[in-house]
């Protein structure tokens, strides 16, 4: 897995870390028992100091996404899936909502937004396949 930090996001550099893996674990790509890398290898791979690497490996123990061995590793957890699927569909409900909030204030009309939004999913994603 190789990830890079983005020094010009808002995001701290330790959330962009747990969103990737969320988005990671979420997509399917790592799945119930897969090891993250080692902190040192994730700080080299995303230009970050350990310790922040660290916080992010925290942050998703606490949302029981991941879970650290002792001399093991960070391993993606039994309900890490369902978990990191449902913070993801959240995030995607939060995102909606707002950009329908600018929108409707814009002036624009439901229908519209719903014409927008049809087209948009029809389009096939980065990866080739049908939304």
């Amino acid at each position: 897995m190789s990830f890079r930090v983005d020094p010009a996001q808002p995001t701290p550099p330790s959330q962009q870390i747990v969103e990737a893996i969320l988005d990671l674990v979420a997509s399917g790509t790592l799945v119930a028992g897969d090891r993250l890398p080692s902190v040192r290898q994730m700080a080299e791979d995303a230009l970050v100091n350990p310790n922040t690497v660290g916080r992010a490996y925290r942050d998703l123990e606490w949302l029981g996404v991941a879970v650290g061995r002792n001399g093991s590793g960070v391993f993606v957890t039994t309900d890490g899936p369902r978990l990191a699927r449902e913070r993801r569909r959240e995030a995607t409900r939060e995102a909606f909502a707002l950009a329908l909030q600018h929108a409707l204030r814009a002036g624009h009309e439901a229908g519209e937004l719903l014409k927008i939004f049809d087209a948009l999913a029809a389009v096939p994603s980065r990866t080739g396949g049908e939304r």
